[in-house]
């Protein structure tokens, strides 16, 4: 029975980028996957166009993940968004960042990447076998030795476990790398699922499907939580609101729900205008054309559908002029405006999640190597740790940075 420097298992971005690593480095490399075909959730990541990572600095890239962003520092020291870049270069993918900020392969598909890693892996003898979900890791009680399949045995003297979490199960995503790390004594937080729609209570939002509003701010209104906001573009659904700004909001909005059966938001459509800021441009606009009507205004601002909706909720006549409007009407539009209510109160689980909130503690696996802090051997990398990003590359640059310094395999 042959055996094997490294075993990683798992075949998405970080699992591919520690076979790579470990190869380059003259190491036996056994990469395992359950699914029939290798990076199936990083062929759907970022719509098929694989945001792979950013050009913010690492100091600003780490503050996006919150009071544990810092765990990152090493990783990203070892790999940061230039070296990224340079790395796929090398292996024969251009990327850019056509926005200056968020950096695609120029292909601006995921294919190229899982085309390219898995050249890389065959040139340096990395032997991959697909169909073969790890039930079992195998120790001795101070390091490992190996992994067992439904249906085979084999032998490393280093294990990887790059199983990803609980988001997009139809892609694989089961948790499977949670019992194995339990199984040797890692803690595992509470895991909630993120990046993903959300359900309002308010049904008059599918009345606006039609249209996007950008740069939304939104905020928590729940007095413990106000803190908790996030900034994007935001699309109305038929049952509630999706949109980058909605993505990035779930990650803080799934785990309250679990707490609370709704979590009043509120919400600005009006790129971050004040009350007295609209009353002003109302004004500049009616010094333009004092024949306006009240819906005509609110265009200056929003589209139709949603003018329509606040001028319902305020209870004012759309085809009346402001001015005509009763006092408190028309002070109830403006606070509409200034903050739309909204209640959130459910989502579809981790079906539709595009990540997981929570995993393996940081404090249980060391920084600078990606190793257990438990058992001498075992890796993590990549999202089964309790580490997640919001959208824009976030989590693709943190897989691909633990993914490199787990593949190092130094103790």
């Amino acid at each position: 029975m042959s055996k094997y420097d490294l075993i990683v298992v798992g075949s998405g971005a970080a699992g591919m980028m520690a076979a790579i690593t470990a190869a380059r480095a003259g190491n036996s490399v056994l990469l395992l996957e359950k699914l029939s075909k290798i990076g199936a959730k990083l062929k759907a990541t970022g719509g098929g166009r694989c945001n792979l990572t950013n050009t913010l600095s690492n100091e600003d890239f780490m503050a996006r993940f919150g009071r544990d962003g810092r765990f990152m520092t090493p990783a990203l020291e070892a790999l940061d968004h230039k070296a990224l870049m340079t790395f796929f270069k090398e292996i024969g993918v251009e990327s850019h960042a056509p926005d200056g900020y968020r950096v695609f392969p120029v292909t601006h598909s995921s294919s190229t990447i899982i085309h390219a890693m898995e050249k890389e892996m065959q040139h340096l003898g990395v032997k991959v076998l697909c169909s073969q979900k790890v039930e079992t890791l195998e120790h001795d009680g101070e390091k490992v030795t190996g992994v067992k399949t439904v249906t085979d045995t084999f032998i490393g003297d280093n294990i990887v476990i790059a199983t990803g979490g609980l988001g997009y199960p139809v892609l694989g995503a089961e948790g499977d790398g949670y019992p194995i790390a339990k199984s040797v004594g890692h803690k595992v937080t509470e895991l909630y699922p993120a990046m993903m729609p959300l359900k309002t209570k308010e049904t008059w939002v599918e009345n606006c499907r039609a249209d996007t509003i950008a740069k939304v701010a939104m905020h928590v209104n729940m007095k413990k939580y106000k803190r908790l906001s996030a900034k994007g573009d935001l699309i109305f659904t038929k049952g509630g609101i999706r949109g980058p700004v909605v993505l990035d909001f779930s990650r803080e909005i799934t785990p309250l729900l679990s707490k609370f059966d709704e979590v009043p938001i509120l919400a600005n459509f009006t790129k971050g205008m004040n009350e007295e800021q609209i009353r002003d441009h109302f004004k500049q606009e009616l010094l333009k054309d004092p024949h306006r009507n009240t819906l005509q205004l609110l265009q200056t601002l929003l589209p139709e559908s949603v003018s329509l909706e606040l001028c319902k909720l305020a209870e004012v006549d759309p085809a009346l002029a402001l001015g005509k409007q009763a006092g408190s009407a028309r002070d109830r539009l403006i606070r509409l405006l200034a903050w739309t209510p909204l209640t959130i109160n459910g989502h579809d689980g981790f079906k539709m999640a595009m990540i997981t909130r929570g995993g393996i503690h940081l404090k249980e696996i060391d920084p600078y190597t990606m190793q257990s802090k438990k058992i001498k051997g075992l890796y993590f990398c990549g999202e089964i740790m309790n580490l997640d990003g919001p959208c824009g590359g976030y989590n693709l640059q943190w897989s691909f940075a633990s993914g490199y310094l787990a593949g190092m395999l130094r103790s």
